[in-house]
């Protein structure tokens, strides 16, 4: 049974930090490339940051960059997401994503809430 479960939001103040964990079950980890989606209210949903599993690149959303940094550890089948100098506008249910492109195939977390708010 495949199972993301994300953990470590929560209601933070603008400019504090959080950590974020999805920790995967089910399937080979090290096969697949796994990201962090966000949605806000009235919002579609956005890529916020991605981990390749071949060569480890990193990519992140504009809106992030030098504030988020995403990492994996395949030994605990988990990806975490580090935010610092979080804003208002971070505010929004983060997802786990892994994409394993050459199966076609793509599981997803239920999301963790995270509110930026003095």
């Amino acid at each position: 049974q495949v199972q993301l479960v994300e953990s470590g939001g929560g209601l933070v103040q603008p400019g504090g930090s959080l950590r974020l964990s999805c920790e995967a079950s089910g399937f080979t980890f090290s096969r697949y490339r796994m990201s962090w989606y966000r949605q806000a209210p009235g919002k579609e949903r956005e890529l916020v940051a991605r981990i390749y599993n071949i060569d480890s690149r990193k990519i992140y959303a504009d809106s992030v960059k030098g504030r988020f940094t995403i990492s994996r550890d395949t030994a605990k089948n988990t990806v975490y997401l580090q935010m610092n100098s979080l804003k208002p506008e971070d505010t929004a249910v983060y997802l786990c994503n892994a994409a394993n492109t050459y199966v076609a195939l793509e599981y997803w977390g239920k999301g963790t809430l995270v509110t930026v708010s003095s």
